[in-house]
């Protein structure tokens, strides 16, 4: 299985070590720290903006119309690049060297979820300029307005399972990693 994030269908086995101490089965225990708690809740926040703008996109499919769904995507999707960009700042600039320097058998799981932020970044640009297009088009009165909407929904298409693929992989090594050097997440 390649590492790459966008033909990877699991976590290598090589990063799954913490999970088989600490699997998911137990993640909802109340034992769960806050910080593992935080963390699986911004995850879900993520997933619920997806499921949202995959919502829209297949309400417009279906015949519906562009302004409605430029109603509901254009927040969305704004929200949803904000937020997944600043949540990875501070995984990559704050959180992950600590996870480096407490679980140094890890390392090479954190690169791995690095170069996913790398992908991904890459990802929100094209998601960014795609939805810039769209909205310019429709606000504009453009006739390609339509074409407009159905490449954003294509860039969609391909950036949510990358996405939902690097939140679970990262999950299975951070709640583990979290809950095991609990004293080091400690706000």
């Amino acid at each position: 299985m390649s590492d790459a994030l966008e033909v990877r269908t699991g976590l290598p086995e090589a990063h799954r070590w913490l999970l088989e101490t600490y699997p998911r089965l137990r993640w909802h225990d109340a034992e769960l720290g806050e910080v593992a708690r935080f963390w699986l809740q911004m995850h879900a926040g993520f997933r619920h903006k997806q499921a949202e703008m995959e919502r829209h996109v297949t309400v417009w499919r279906t015949g519906g119309d562009l302004v409605a769904l430029h109603r509901g995507l254009i927040p969305t999707l704004q929200a949803y690049l904000q937020h997944l960009d600043g949540h990875h700042r501070v995984e990559t600039g704050h959180y992950f060297p600590v996870m480096r320097r407490v679980e140094p058998r890890i390392t090479t799981g954190i690169d791995l979820l690095d170069a996913d932020h790398e992908a991904i970044h890459g990802h929100l640009e094209t998601l960014f300029k795609a939805g810039l297009a769209f909205h310019q088009a429709l606000a504009g009165g453009a006739l390609d307005a339509a074409d407009r909407a159905a490449r954003l929904a294509e860039v969609l298409d391909r950036v949510t399972p990358a996405a939902c693929r690097h939140l679970e992989d990262e999950e299975d090594i951070v709640i583990p990693l979290i809950q095991r050097h609990a004293d080091a997440f400690a706000h």
